[in-house]
């Protein structure tokens, strides 16, 4: 009996990266948020972005919506294969802490 030549995912040699993506806080007065890129093909970029501000829309780092959204965003930028930073302008410990309500 032969095996499949099929391999997991998880075998298989990982791509590199498609781009790089920095969401920044740009603070409480809208715009909240700003969308930087490094590298990465102009169109796919472009249509992440417009992605990630539907959902971040409005939402300050400290609002309960923001981590469920941030959630979805880093999901999708992993399908995509970009690199995602953020920049909130606190250290991660201190949004961590923010109360929720």
């Amino acid at each position: 009996m032969t095996m499949p030549s099929y391999q997991p995912d998880e075998q298989q040699a990982p791509e590199p990266p498609r781009g790089h993506v920095r969401m920044v806080y740009l603070g409480p007065v809208a715009p909240h948020w700003e969308v930087e890129s490094e590298f990465g093909e102009r169109n796919v970029i472009e249509e992440f972005r417009q992605r990630a501000l539907a959902r971040l829309v409005l939402l300050p780092p400290h609002d309960p919506q923001f981590r469920r959204n941030r959630e979805r965003i880093v999901r999708d930028a992993e399908r995509e294969n970009l690199i995602l930073e953020w920049d909130l302008g606190v250290p991660e410990e201190e949004t961590a802490a923010a109360p929720e309500a």
